[in-house]
Protein backbone atom coordinates (compact mmCIF):
# COMPACT_ATOMS: atom_id res chain seq x y z
CA UNK A 1 0.00 0.00 0.00
CA UNK A 2 2.76 2.43 0.94
CA UNK A 3 4.63 1.83 -2.30
CA UNK A 4 1.51 2.50 -4.36
CA UNK A 5 0.57 5.56 -2.36
CA UNK A 6 3.99 7.08 -3.02
CA UNK A 7 3.74 6.25 -6.71
CA UNK A 8 7.09 4.46 -6.85
CA UNK A 9 6.16 1.54 -9.07
CA UNK A 10 7.22 1.61 -12.72
CA UNK A 11 4.83 2.25 -15.59
CA UNK A 12 2.69 -0.79 -16.31
CA UNK A 13 3.05 -0.43 -20.09
CA UNK A 14 6.51 0.59 -21.43
CA UNK A 15 6.53 3.85 -23.38
CA UNK A 16 7.82 2.00 -26.42
CA UNK A 17 4.50 0.15 -26.57
CA UNK A 18 2.31 3.19 -26.01
CA UNK A 19 0.68 5.64 -28.37
CA UNK A 20 2.20 9.12 -28.69
CA UNK A 21 0.80 12.44 -27.51
CA UNK A 22 -2.80 13.36 -26.68
CA UNK A 23 -3.77 17.03 -27.04
CA UNK A 24 -6.35 18.39 -24.58
CA UNK A 25 -7.63 21.95 -24.12
CA UNK A 26 -10.65 23.96 -22.98
CA UNK A 27 -11.57 21.61 -20.17
CA UNK A 28 -10.78 20.02 -16.84
CA UNK A 29 -8.54 16.99 -16.29
CA UNK A 30 -9.61 15.15 -13.16
CA UNK A 31 -10.00 11.71 -11.58
CA UNK A 32 -13.27 9.98 -10.85
CA UNK A 33 -13.28 6.54 -9.21
CA UNK A 34 -9.71 5.87 -10.31
CA UNK A 35 -10.39 6.87 -13.93
CA UNK A 36 -8.71 9.86 -15.55
CA UNK A 37 -11.34 12.01 -17.23
CA UNK A 38 -11.40 15.20 -19.30
CA UNK A 39 -14.50 17.36 -19.32
CA UNK A 40 -14.33 19.80 -22.21
CA UNK A 41 -16.45 22.54 -23.71
CA UNK A 42 -15.27 21.33 -27.10
CA UNK A 43 -12.59 22.18 -29.66
CA UNK A 44 -12.14 21.78 -33.40
CA UNK A 45 -11.30 18.11 -32.79
CA UNK A 46 -13.46 17.25 -29.79
CA UNK A 47 -17.19 17.51 -29.28
CA UNK A 48 -18.25 18.90 -25.88
CA UNK A 49 -18.44 16.13 -23.33
CA UNK A 50 -16.83 14.19 -20.51
CA UNK A 51 -14.26 11.67 -21.81
CA UNK A 52 -12.34 8.86 -20.16
CA UNK A 53 -8.61 9.16 -20.92
CA UNK A 54 -6.63 5.90 -21.43
CA UNK A 55 -3.61 7.36 -19.66
CA UNK A 56 -1.73 4.05 -19.34
CA UNK A 57 -1.48 3.72 -23.12
CA UNK A 58 -0.36 7.33 -23.79
CA UNK A 59 3.21 8.58 -23.51
CA UNK A 60 2.43 12.26 -22.95
CA UNK A 61 -0.57 14.51 -22.53
CA UNK A 62 -0.24 18.03 -23.95
CA UNK A 63 -2.57 20.29 -22.00
CA UNK A 64 -3.55 23.49 -23.79
CA UNK A 65 -5.23 26.83 -22.99
CA UNK A 66 -8.40 27.06 -20.95
CA UNK A 67 -7.62 23.91 -18.95
CA UNK A 68 -7.25 22.94 -15.32
CA UNK A 69 -5.61 19.88 -13.78
CA UNK A 70 -6.49 18.40 -10.41
CA UNK A 71 -3.94 17.15 -7.88
CA UNK A 72 -5.38 13.63 -8.21
CA UNK A 73 -4.75 13.76 -11.96
CA UNK A 74 -1.10 14.73 -11.40
CA UNK A 75 -0.70 11.92 -8.88
CA UNK A 76 -2.25 9.34 -11.22
CA UNK A 77 -0.11 10.41 -14.19
CA UNK A 78 3.07 10.37 -12.12
CA UNK A 79 2.25 6.92 -10.75
CA UNK A 80 1.97 5.45 -14.24
CA UNK A 81 4.77 7.40 -15.91
CA UNK A 82 2.57 9.43 -18.24
CA UNK A 83 4.04 12.84 -19.00
CA UNK A 84 2.09 16.09 -18.80
CA UNK A 85 3.25 19.15 -20.75
CA UNK A 86 1.52 22.55 -20.51
CA UNK A 87 1.56 24.17 -23.97
CA UNK A 88 0.07 27.06 -25.89
CA UNK A 89 -2.53 26.79 -28.62
CA UNK A 90 -1.21 24.56 -31.46
CA UNK A 91 1.99 24.05 -29.45
CA UNK A 92 3.33 27.57 -30.04
CA UNK A 93 4.32 27.96 -26.38
CA UNK A 94 6.02 25.60 -23.94
CA UNK A 95 5.21 26.43 -20.32
CA UNK A 96 6.07 23.48 -18.12
CA UNK A 97 6.44 19.71 -17.99
CA UNK A 98 6.40 17.04 -15.33
CA UNK A 99 10.06 16.10 -14.62
CA UNK A 100 10.15 12.76 -16.38
CA UNK A 101 9.70 11.41 -19.86
CA UNK A 102 9.94 8.07 -21.57
CA UNK A 103 10.93 5.20 -19.26
CA UNK A 104 14.11 4.52 -21.27
CA UNK A 105 17.36 6.46 -21.57
CA UNK A 106 18.60 5.06 -24.88
CA UNK A 107 18.08 8.27 -26.88
CA UNK A 108 19.68 10.47 -24.24
CA UNK A 109 22.67 8.15 -23.86
CA UNK A 110 23.24 8.08 -27.62
CA UNK A 111 22.89 11.85 -27.75
CA UNK A 112 25.55 12.22 -25.07
CA UNK A 113 27.87 9.79 -26.84
CA UNK A 114 27.50 11.63 -30.15
CA UNK A 115 27.94 15.04 -28.57
CA UNK A 116 31.05 14.01 -26.61
CA UNK A 117 32.87 12.93 -29.79
CA UNK A 118 33.58 16.48 -30.96
CA UNK A 119 35.60 15.61 -34.07
CA UNK A 120 33.59 12.57 -35.11
CA UNK A 121 29.97 11.84 -34.26
CA UNK A 122 29.15 15.41 -33.21
CA UNK A 123 30.19 16.80 -36.58
CA UNK A 124 28.51 13.92 -38.42
CA UNK A 125 25.26 14.67 -36.61
CA UNK A 126 25.50 18.36 -37.50
CA UNK A 127 26.15 17.51 -41.17
CA UNK A 128 23.17 15.16 -41.16
CA UNK A 129 20.89 17.91 -39.88
CA UNK A 130 22.21 20.32 -42.50
CA UNK A 131 21.59 17.66 -45.17
CA UNK A 132 17.98 17.31 -44.01
CA UNK A 133 17.48 21.07 -44.23
CA UNK A 134 19.28 21.74 -47.49
CA UNK A 135 18.53 18.54 -49.38
CA UNK A 136 22.15 17.56 -49.93
CA UNK A 137 25.25 16.53 -48.03
CA UNK A 138 27.54 19.53 -47.90
CA UNK A 139 31.16 18.87 -48.83
CA UNK A 140 32.87 20.70 -45.99
CA UNK A 141 33.58 19.12 -42.61
CA UNK A 142 34.10 22.47 -40.84
CA UNK A 143 31.13 23.60 -38.77
CA UNK A 144 31.88 27.28 -39.45
CA UNK A 145 31.83 26.65 -43.22
CA UNK A 146 28.55 24.72 -42.90
CA UNK A 147 27.00 27.61 -41.02
CA UNK A 148 28.16 30.00 -43.73
CA UNK A 149 26.64 27.93 -46.53
CA UNK A 150 23.37 27.59 -44.64
CA UNK A 151 23.29 31.33 -43.92
CA UNK A 152 23.76 32.22 -47.58
CA UNK A 153 20.91 29.93 -48.64
CA UNK A 154 18.54 31.29 -46.01
CA UNK A 155 19.41 34.84 -47.10
CA UNK A 156 18.38 33.97 -50.66
CA UNK A 157 15.13 32.48 -49.33
CA UNK A 158 14.32 35.72 -47.49
CA UNK A 159 14.88 37.70 -50.68
CA UNK A 160 12.72 35.32 -52.72
CA UNK A 161 9.80 35.43 -50.26
CA UNK A 162 10.05 39.21 -50.03
CA UNK A 163 9.64 39.45 -53.81
CA UNK A 164 6.71 37.02 -53.78
CA UNK A 165 4.85 39.05 -51.14
CA UNK A 166 5.86 42.48 -52.40
CA UNK A 167 7.78 43.32 -49.24
CA UNK A 168 10.86 45.51 -48.96
CA UNK A 169 13.43 43.27 -47.24
CA UNK A 170 16.42 44.95 -45.57
CA UNK A 171 17.95 41.85 -44.00
CA UNK A 172 17.61 40.00 -40.70
CA UNK A 173 17.97 42.46 -37.83
CA UNK A 174 17.20 41.87 -34.17
CA UNK A 175 18.00 43.93 -31.09
CA UNK A 176 17.42 41.81 -27.99
CA UNK A 177 17.18 44.95 -25.86
CA UNK A 178 14.57 46.56 -28.11
CA UNK A 179 12.83 43.91 -30.25
CA UNK A 180 9.97 46.26 -31.16
CA UNK A 181 12.37 48.59 -32.97
CA UNK A 182 12.69 46.13 -35.87
CA UNK A 183 10.59 46.30 -39.03
CA UNK A 184 7.43 44.23 -39.48
CA UNK A 185 9.13 41.23 -41.10
CA UNK A 186 11.83 40.93 -38.46
CA UNK A 187 9.29 41.25 -35.67
CA UNK A 188 7.11 38.60 -37.32
CA UNK A 189 10.15 36.33 -37.64
CA UNK A 190 10.80 36.74 -33.92
CA UNK A 191 7.26 35.57 -33.16
CA UNK A 192 7.22 32.62 -35.58
CA UNK A 193 10.67 31.36 -34.58
CA UNK A 194 9.61 31.51 -30.92
CA UNK A 195 6.55 29.40 -31.78
CA UNK A 196 8.70 26.88 -33.64
CA UNK A 197 11.22 26.73 -30.77
CA UNK A 198 8.35 25.90 -28.40
CA UNK A 199 7.34 22.99 -30.63
CA UNK A 200 10.92 21.73 -30.53
CA UNK A 201 10.95 22.00 -26.73
CA UNK A 202 7.87 19.79 -26.66
CA UNK A 203 9.54 17.20 -28.93
CA UNK A 204 12.71 17.19 -26.81
CA UNK A 205 10.68 16.78 -23.62
CA UNK A 206 8.65 13.92 -25.11
CA UNK A 207 11.78 12.04 -26.22
CA UNK A 208 13.58 12.71 -22.90
CA UNK A 209 16.64 13.99 -24.73
CA UNK A 210 18.89 16.71 -23.31
CA UNK A 211 18.09 20.29 -24.39
CA UNK A 212 21.50 21.71 -23.48
CA UNK A 213 23.54 19.40 -25.75
CA UNK A 214 23.26 20.90 -29.22
CA UNK A 215 25.25 19.99 -32.32
CA UNK A 216 24.98 23.24 -34.29
CA UNK A 217 23.98 25.64 -31.53
CA UNK A 218 26.29 25.61 -28.52
CA UNK A 219 25.80 28.34 -25.91
CA UNK A 220 22.10 28.25 -25.13
CA UNK A 221 20.56 26.05 -22.45
CA UNK A 222 18.13 25.08 -25.23
CA UNK A 223 20.80 24.38 -27.87
CA UNK A 224 19.40 21.02 -28.97
CA UNK A 225 15.88 22.48 -29.13
CA UNK A 226 17.20 25.19 -31.43
CA UNK A 227 18.90 22.54 -33.58
CA UNK A 228 15.61 20.69 -33.99
CA UNK A 229 13.61 23.88 -34.59
CA UNK A 230 15.99 24.88 -37.37
CA UNK A 231 15.12 21.71 -39.29
CA UNK A 232 11.72 23.30 -40.00
CA UNK A 233 12.62 26.99 -39.86
CA UNK A 234 12.35 27.81 -43.54
CA UNK A 235 9.10 26.00 -44.30
CA UNK A 236 7.32 27.06 -41.09
CA UNK A 237 8.80 30.11 -39.37
CA UNK A 238 10.07 32.06 -42.38
CA UNK A 239 7.08 31.43 -44.65
CA UNK A 240 4.59 32.15 -41.83
CA UNK A 241 6.34 35.42 -40.98
CA UNK A 242 6.08 36.80 -44.51
CA UNK A 243 2.44 35.69 -44.72
CA UNK A 244 1.75 37.46 -41.43
CA UNK A 245 3.22 40.73 -42.67
CA UNK A 246 1.14 40.51 -45.85
CA UNK A 247 -2.02 39.99 -43.78
CA UNK A 248 -1.17 42.83 -41.40
CA UNK A 249 -0.73 45.21 -44.32
CA UNK A 250 -4.23 44.29 -45.48
CA UNK A 251 -5.68 44.39 -41.94
CA UNK A 252 -3.52 46.83 -39.95
CA UNK A 253 -5.87 46.79 -36.96
CA UNK A 254 -4.80 43.21 -36.13
CA UNK A 255 -2.01 42.27 -33.74
CA UNK A 256 1.15 41.19 -35.57
CA UNK A 257 2.15 38.80 -32.78
CA UNK A 258 -1.26 37.12 -32.73
CA UNK A 259 -1.42 36.76 -36.52
CA UNK A 260 2.15 35.44 -36.78
CA UNK A 261 1.66 32.99 -33.92
CA UNK A 262 -1.61 31.67 -35.34
CA UNK A 263 -0.23 31.25 -38.84
CA UNK A 264 2.82 29.42 -37.46
CA UNK A 265 0.61 27.24 -35.27
CA UNK A 266 -1.67 26.33 -38.15
CA UNK A 267 1.31 25.56 -40.39
CA UNK A 268 2.82 23.33 -37.69
CA UNK A 269 -0.45 21.52 -37.24
CA UNK A 270 -1.06 21.01 -40.95
CA UNK A 271 2.49 19.72 -41.47
CA UNK A 272 2.39 17.65 -38.24
CA UNK A 273 5.64 19.27 -37.22
CA UNK A 274 5.84 18.03 -33.62
CA UNK A 275 5.47 14.34 -34.61
CA UNK A 276 8.00 14.98 -37.39
CA UNK A 277 10.42 16.50 -34.87
CA UNK A 278 10.05 13.47 -32.62
CA UNK A 279 10.78 11.18 -35.57
CA UNK A 280 13.86 13.24 -36.48
CA UNK A 281 15.23 12.93 -32.94
CA UNK A 282 14.66 9.19 -32.96
CA UNK A 283 16.32 8.97 -36.35
CA UNK A 284 19.35 10.87 -35.07
CA UNK A 285 19.96 8.71 -32.02
CA UNK A 286 17.60 5.76 -32.06
CA UNK A 287 17.23 2.42 -33.75
CA UNK A 288 13.51 1.99 -33.24
CA UNK A 289 13.68 0.57 -29.74
CA UNK A 290 12.78 3.80 -27.91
Amino acid sequence: MLKGRLGLETARIPHGDRHGCLWLQHGSLYVDSGTLRFKTSGTDDWEPGDYAVPFQTISNILIGPGSTVSHDALRLLARHGTGLIAVGDEGVRYYSAMPFGADASALARRQIASWADANGSRLDTARRMYAWRLGEILPSSEIAVLRGIEGARVKRLYQSLARQHGIDWQGRQYDRNDPESADLVNRALNHTTTALKSAAMIAVAVTATIPQLGFIHEDSSLSFCLDIADLFREEIAVVSAFRAVKQIRQQPHLSLERVARRLAGRAMRDAKVIPAMIDRIKSLFGDGES
